[in-house]
């Protein structure tokens, strides 16, 4: 397995104009809040929301890097997704509109920048996209 930093400065690479960064802060949330939102109205029969075991598993990911800031700083971020969870009503509708919208922001984005998606290369960077977004969030001090 990688290292993050490996990872981020490869994220890094084609996440330089300034407009493609302030949409990928807005984007890349809206779109990891989205897709709990989209999984958390489907039920695990005799169980949980499906959105629960997709969080637990992005945490185990993010917690092997062992980096616990943004490890905690995702954490509170998908918990706060939860809570959202329950204050919006058609959930699943504004979850795909919430998506839709904010993966057109991206390969704007991406457009402006004049390089592709790094996820097109390796779907881990779907991951690692919120990591690098709560890295930039970080005081500098803190950061990778």
């Amino acid at each position: 397995m990688r290292t993050l930093p490996s990872y981020f400065a490869e994220y890094a690479e084609s996440h330089q104009n300034p407009v493609n960064l302030k949409l990928h802060k807005i984007c890349v949330p809206a779109i990891f809040w989205s897709i709990l939102a989209f999984l958390h109205t489907f039920q695990i029969p005799g169980a949980r929301e499906l959105s629960v075991p997709a969080a637990c598993i992005t945490l185990a990911f993010y917690l092997s890097f062992r980096n616990f800031r943004l490890f905690a700083l995702m954490l509170m971020f998908i918990f706060a997704c939860f809570m959202s969870f329950f204050f919006i009503p058609e959930l699943r509708i504004v979850s795909i509109v919430v998506f839709v919208f904010a993966w057109v922001g991206q390969f704007y984005g991406h457009h402006v920048e004049g390089k592709k998606p790094s996820f097109l290369k390796d779907l881990l960077f779907l991951l690692i996209g919120p990591l690098w977004i709560a890295n930039k969030v970080l005081p500098a001090r803190y950061r990778i």
